[in-house]
């Protein structure tokens, strides 16, 4: 049989005058409508995972003027003759006990699909074991305030979160990860972390896909292959997917290819029959006059990445440059001011000019609640309008992937200051240096006086 089958059901409608059972359907453009099963028993399939249902009780309720004279029933696609059949002669005594425990197996209460239309959800969230979240030290409550609920009962990942792992009563893991929801065999969803890698992993091949030197590069440049792969998620089945990068965490995320719904246009402009079949087929099309939020014309290249669960824009290097600019500019002028000092430590004028350009600053001589001095970078949150801080370890890698702007008029600083090197001042001190330390202390000063230098050499 068919596995697309296993994975569907028919909907059945039960008039409760007649006692009649119909196949229920619904056309393109959201018309209901019905047909006796032994005429056509393929007139409706249902998806398991797909919303057709929330959308189908939507408009019934619009269209019919009594709902409240049907039943429904949904009945699996493999085995919908013999279910039929049965559900047939059990409504010839409704009320016998058997028989109303397998209609019940079967019934259908569109209130609860109305529900998930409602809140536009795709997953029902009394179906997710939230209690799962806990052993990752993260709380519903705290998913909720963070727009994160919703993002995974829309079959979408969390943004970054704080995770804490208690291994035992010795050991606990503090690291970052995203989550999103995976449905188990008993219906409910149970989360999947996904946790930061070092690099995409595109040496080793994924479920079958080997990489070719320009899958690499695409996936690189862009984050996406470019092209519909064939991945054997089980022993000689083939399903195609579309590839693309999570730049959060690095990981290679898969979409079904046949889930891919390609519009009829885009941002204004209607696509052509080869731009919709390029689009289907993974490629970037390059897209003219389309029209932005604001009203205004762009073009830019269009690809599906499986990671967003949607189509992207993708502008060449010039048009990123100008893009960067533009926000910068928007940050500077929108941004809150900045404050006179941070951690009680005041902050020169040339380090609230830079927060303001949206630059990441330098500073030192911060002092701890033990009394330990420390040094770090601050940056400001355009979101909050607040300071954000980050250690030297932290920034370097925020350079490195891009997520934050250098400070220019402090690079000379940078150098000698967070990576503990020496300047004129303290070239000759033999201890080791504070972090942040641009002189020599009174001690290291009596130290380097009583050395005198050997012999009678005199240098000029």
């Amino acid at each position: 049989m068919n596995e697309k089958v296993k994975e569907q059901d028919v909907l059945l409608v039960k008039e409760k005058k007649s006692g009649k059972l119909y196949a229920a359907g619904m056309d393109k453009e959201g018309k209901i409508n019905s047909t006796k099963p032994e005429d056509n028993p393929d007139f409706l399939r249902i998806d398991r995972q797909g919303n057709m249902l929330e959308n189908f009780f939507a408009n019934f309720m619009r269209q019919v003027k009594n709902p409240t004279s049907f039943e429904f029933l949904r009945v699996p696609a493999e085995k919908f003759q013999e279910v039929y059949e049965k559900l047939k002669e059990a409504f010839r005594n409704p009320d016998k006990k058997e028989n109303k425990a397998f209609i019940e197996m079967y019934r259908v209460n569109p209130e609860d699909y109305l529900k998930k239309q409602e809140k536009n959800h795709a997953i029902d969230p009394e179906l997710v074991q939230w209690d799962k979240f806990e052993k990752f030290g993260i709380r519903r409550d705290t998913l909720e305030k963070t727009d994160n609920v919703d993002k995974m009962l829309d079959h979408r990942k969390t943004d970054m979160l704080n995770v804490t792992l208690i291994i035992d009563d010795e050991t606990t893991v503090r690291t970052d990860a995203r989550f999103s929801l995976r449905k188990q065999d008993d219906g409910s969803f149970a989360p999947v972390i996904h946790p930061i890698r070092h690099k995409p992993d595109l040496d080793r091949p994924y479920f079958g896909v080997q990489f070719s030197p320009e899958d690499k590069q695409n996936l690189l440049n862009t984050g996406n292959l470019g092209r519909v792969a064939e991945a054997e998620y089980r022993q000689g089945e083939k399903t195609p997917v579309f590839l693309s990068i999570d730049r959060q965490t690095n990981e290679l995320v898969a979409f079904r290819a046949d889930k891919l719904r390609v519009p009829e246009t885009m941002k204004g402009v209607e696509l052509t029959e080869k731009q919709k079949k390029e689009l289907a087929e993974g490629k970037a099309v390059y897209i003219e006059n389309m029209t932005s939020k604001k009203g205004e014309p762009f073009s830019s290249s269009v690809q599906f990445n499986s990671d967003k669960r949607s189509f992207e824009f993708i502008f060449d290097n010039e048009e990123k440059q100008n893009q960067k600019r533009s926000q910068r500019s928007q940050q500077s002028q929108s941004s809150k001011d900045v404050p006179k000092t941070f951690r009680k430590k005041e902050l020169t004028n040339d380090q609230r000019d830079s927060l303001r350009e949206g630059k990441t600053v330098y500073v030192d001589g911060l002092t701890d609640k033990k009394g330990k001095s420390y040094s770090g970078y601050i940056t400001m949150n355009k979101e909050t309008g607040k300071t954000d801080f980050m250690f030297p370890k932290d920034y370097k890698e925020a350079v490195a992937n891009g997520s934050v702007i250098p400070d220019d008029r402090h690079k000379t600083q940078v150098k000698v200051n967070s990576e503990g090197k020496t300047n004129e001042s303290t070239k000759n001190v033999k201890d080791p240096l504070e972090k942040g330390q641009t002189q020599p202390t009174e001690k290291q000063q009596e130290k380097q006086a009583v050395k005198k230098p050997k012999g009678n050499k005199v240098s000029f």
